[in-house]
């Protein structure tokens, strides 16, 4: 008996196709047949502890997680460095250190009364965990261990080894999976429809047949992940993660926040852009230039290597810029360095680090030191909430939680360690909200959805129907990644941003005639890269607004010809809205400053 209940058996039983949501009564040319009272899009840690959430609150409503393909294989599988919450087991440590690490490290854009009830709630995110089975590294008294990590002036971001992240993810999956998550995979979202103000469904696509169906819900969490895909050459985030909940959300009538506000990771591998996670240089790792100098002296004397992210990313292009750096072009880089530290502890305690090096760059990294440059890595920007007691947004039932979500907890620079407790604290709170409003909302009519529907069928036969080749549509992605990393990289002025908007446009209007050569609906990869390639073109126009509307440099947003924060001016979140005619305007919301006013940024 206990041999049939496998994991493999739990995901096949919680495994549904679109034809299990059904509704009775529904005819398909009126309205969608299909819908469930809660669908939450997107598998990752936040995803999974929302739907955890609503099915604990609410057993009895339908409750449905979509996701573009195997669950387990998401952003947050990637993370590797560990999870902040002050546990108490660091003297001096408190809600309000926490509070202040990321307030500082935020660039003082976070706001504050939410950021301190997040940082409240990291604690019992940790032991929750903790209850689940999560394999937390423990100390030799079996408390969950610590380390340092970068931007914090106490240690406690806990981890286990250098795969939180797959860690996390796979904890809260097959806690889920116990409660009955009803999972269906393999379909991506391609449309919100809004009717008078309130959700009236979505489009969702099979990828396997290519079927485009609406949907009908009662309440709709977005937790699609952020957008750092649009760097396309360089960038840590995978390759599924193109923003489609934030631009879904921008057509619907949502708003973007903060969408300049783009962190690049220091310690990026040098071809291809996959991160070395922050716990190398937890450990001891150092950087060095081309003269053998620890250069972040430089730059964060007191912090050395465990600075703030966008500081050190900055240190270390300044170098590259200055002549300081190995290489040339895009093969400039520095150096990581790990050869001084205990082979068997980094062999043991971070694994995947040793593994990475390996695999990208084919060096031991004990032995030898390993090529690395910035990389395009996490959006602090995204979809704004309305209330994020139940983050909720402006449209009544939908809802957002994670890195798509802009609540903004990290402001213009996110704390490594901040982002999966994010995960679990976002998506416990979106799946509180959506588990009780489910409860007062009725199903939409449906017929904005059907009508968007209609509309992606027709899209899709006219695209697969011309001439055209798939070299030009990739092509055209490549040209925005270089483009985007030139010119809303780690430095940003207004000539580059002002080139950038003329790029932008004349790849929207190449886009626009870009026609996919394969008109099998069954598997076709190539028409997801195309819908894809749409929303990052649009978020990239949405951050290249914002950046050039934003005249200072605060956190991750870095402008060479306005160098000074401007806290007068722009102690404010950037709000980008989608207009008529695919147009796009910026507006300026003031930053919740409830407990430390800002003051001079020093590490």
């Amino acid at each position: 008996m206990l041999d049939s209940l496998t994991r493999r058996a739990f995901m096949r039983a919680a495994t549904i196709t679109l034809a299990a949501l059904a509704l009775p009564g529904r005819a398909q040319a009126e309205a969608p047949a299909l819908g469930c009272d809660i669908l939450i899009v997107g598998s990752g840690a936040a995803g999974l502890r929302c739907a955890l959430e609503c099915l604990q609150r609410a057993p009895k409503l339908s409750t449905v997680v979509v996701s573009k393909g195997m669950v387990s294989r998401c952003a947050t599988c990637m993370a590797a460095g560990g999870m902040n919450a002050v546990l108490g087991m660091t003297d001096g440590d408190s809600f309000e250190r926490h509070l202040f690490d990321t307030v500082k490290g935020g660039d003082y854009l976070v706001d504050q009364t939410l950021t301190h009830a997040f940082c409240a709630e990291a604690p019992k995110a940790i032991r929750e965990l903790d209850y689940w089975g999560m394999p937390f590294t423990r100390t030799q008294d079996g408390f969950v261990k610590a380390r340092p990590f970068g931007g914090s002036s106490c240690i406690r971001t806990h981890y286990c080894k250098d795969k939180t992240g797959h860690f996390l993810s796979h904890t809260l999956l097959d806690a889920a999976l116990s409660v009955g998550v009803k999972l269906l995979m393999d379909h991506e979202l391609l449309d919100i429809g809004v009717d008078a103000g309130r959700l009236d469904g979505v489009v969702l696509r099979n990828l396997r047949t290519g079927e485009i169906a609406p949907l009908s819900c009662r309440c709709l969490v977005l937790a699609t992940g952020g957008y750092t895909r649009i760097f396309w050459n360089r960038t840590s985030t995978p390759f599924g993660a193109s923003g489609d909940g934030i631009a879904a959300a921008l057509r619907c009538g949502l708003s973007f926040c903060d969408a300049e506000m783009l962190q690049f990771h220091p310690t990026g591998v040098l071809h291809g852009g996959t991160l070395i996670s922050e716990a190398s240089r937890a450990a001891g790792a150092y950087l060095i230039n081309a003269k053998g100098e620890r250069f972040m002296q430089r730059y964060a004397p007191q912090r050395m290597e465990l600075g703030p992210r966008d500081i050190i990313a900055r240190g270390i292009e300044t170098e590259i810029l200055e002549g300081r750096g190995f290489g040339s072009g895009d093969e400039s880089y520095v150096l990581l360095d790990m050869r001084h530290l205990d082979r068997k502890k980094v062999t043991i305690g971070l694994p995947q680090i040793v593994h990475l090096a390996k695999l990208f760059e084919n060096t031991d990294i004990l032995r030898e030191p390993l090529k690395i440059r910035p990389t395009a890595h996490y959006s602090m920007g995204g979809i704004g909430v309305a209330k994020w007691q139940t983050m909720e947004t402006e449209i009544a039932g939908i809802f957002t939680c994670g890195e798509a979500s802009c609540v903004s907890l990290h402001g213009a620079n996110r704390l490594g360690g901040n982002s999966l407790t994010d995960t679990v604290v976002t998506g416990k709170w979106a799946g509180q909200g959506a588990s009780e409003r489910a409860r007062e909302l009725l199903l939409g009519p449906g017929k904005k959805a059907a009508e968007l529907a209609a509309a992606w069928r027709e899209r899709f036969r006219e695209v697969t129907a011309g001439q055209g080749t798939a070299h030009a549509m990739y092509a055209l992605r490549e040209q925005l990644g270089q483009t985007l990393w030139y010119n809303l990289g780690i430095f940003r002025n207004e000539t580059q941003l002002a080139h950038l908007e003329g790029v932008l446009d004349d790849l929207c209007q190449r886009y626009g005639k870009l026609r996919v050569p394969n008109a099998n609906p069954v598997y076709n990869t190539a028409f997801t890269d195309y819908v894809e390639l749409g929303n990052l073109l649009l978020l990239a126009r949405c951050a290249a607004l914002a950046a050039r509307g934003r005249k200072e440099s605060r956190g991750a947003h870095w402008r060479t010809d306005f160098p000074k924060r401007d806290d007068e001016h722009f102690l404010t979140h950037s709000v980008v809205r989608l207009g008529a005619g695919d147009s796009l305007n910026l507006s300026w919301k003031k930053v919740d400053v409830a407990f430390y006013p800002p003051k001079e940024r020093k590490y």
